[in-house]
């Protein structure tokens, strides 16, 4: 009997690589997700710790967001 066992992985994106995808600069980036900066957006995702020096950003959720900002302004 043979099983659908399709796996599915997670990319990650390292930060030039989210600028590329988002259009934002790496200061607008990190501005998103300081609560204490004008321009925080609380829906805006968090990055994932790769290493002790090393982050990366998940892909689905940059396009979800991406995708709920269609048609706004950023």
């Amino acid at each position: 009997m043979a099983l659908n066992s399709a796996k599915t992985y997670e990319r990650f994106q390292r930060r030039p690589m989210v600028e590329e995808m988002t259009g934002l600069s790496r200061s607008s980036i990190y501005a998103k997700m300081d609560p204490r900066n004008p321009n925080y957006d609380p829906d805006f995702p968090r990055p994932v710790r790769l290493g002790k020096r090393a982050v990366a950003w998940r892909e689905t959720e940059i396009v979800n967001w991406m995708e709920t900002r269609e048609g706004t302004v950023s």
